[in-house]
């Protein structure tokens, strides 16, 4: 009686992150399978056997850039010190991440302007992530408006939804037009906004 070969171990995280750089790379419909397997160093069998289809493995690879850049952008609001600052900082970051030689943009943009409409698991996860945001910068720019820091007859949510249409309208510019000096002007009429 013969037995089966034992399955493939691997480190599951490096195969998502691995999977990630390519769906982040190629985008989804671009992306085959042959490509998984070169990044991930995984067997066809093996990717199926872990993930169940491609579509299941970029399912959990929106879903682990989502739980890591939420974390890392609610960190840089909830830091110590003015809120004007500190929504400035995460404009800052969003520019010096998007002008990096090795910048591939925002992993969820690039999902949602390639299958928003048609996936729903990109709808969910993007969705997920800008409510978020924007639960966080509201708690921001409520503490503005309870210290005096940002002058305005706005709610906070209102303010909030302004910011965070401006971060993403930011990111998307940056993606297609590549010129940081309109991106700078961006981030100044932003904050301009909440003087």
């Amino acid at each position: 009686m013969s037995k089966s070969g034992r399955p493939r171990e691997f480190n599951k995280p490096e195969v998502l992150d691995a999977a990630m750089e390519t769906f982040w790379l190629k985008g989804y419909e671009a992306c085959s399978t042959e490509d998984l397997c070169n990044s991930t160093g995984l067997g066809r069998g093996s990717l199926y056997n872990a993930f169940g289809s491609k579509h299941a493995l970029y399912e959990q690879t929106l879903h682990r850039y989502h739980e890591h850049w939420i974390q890392e952008q609610t960190a840089m609001l909830e830091r110590s010190g003015p809120v004007k600052e500190r929504l400035r900082n995460l404009l800052e970051w969003a520019v010096e991440r998007d002008f990096e030689d090795t910048s591939k943009g925002c992993l969820l943009i690039n999902a949602t302007m390639e299958r928003g409409r048609t996936d729903s698991t990109v709808e969910s996860v993007s969705s997920r992530h800008v409510e978020l945001l924007e639960s966080i910068v509201c708690q921001v720019m409520d503490e503005g408006l309870q210290t005096g820091e940002i002058n305005s007859d706005r709610s906070a949510l209102d303010l909030a939804r302004t910011f965070v249409c401006s971060y993403y309208g930011l990111r998307t510019i940056n993606a297609t037009t590549h010129n940081r000096s309109m991106a700078e002007h961006i981030v100044e009429g932003t904050m301009a906004n909440l003087a």
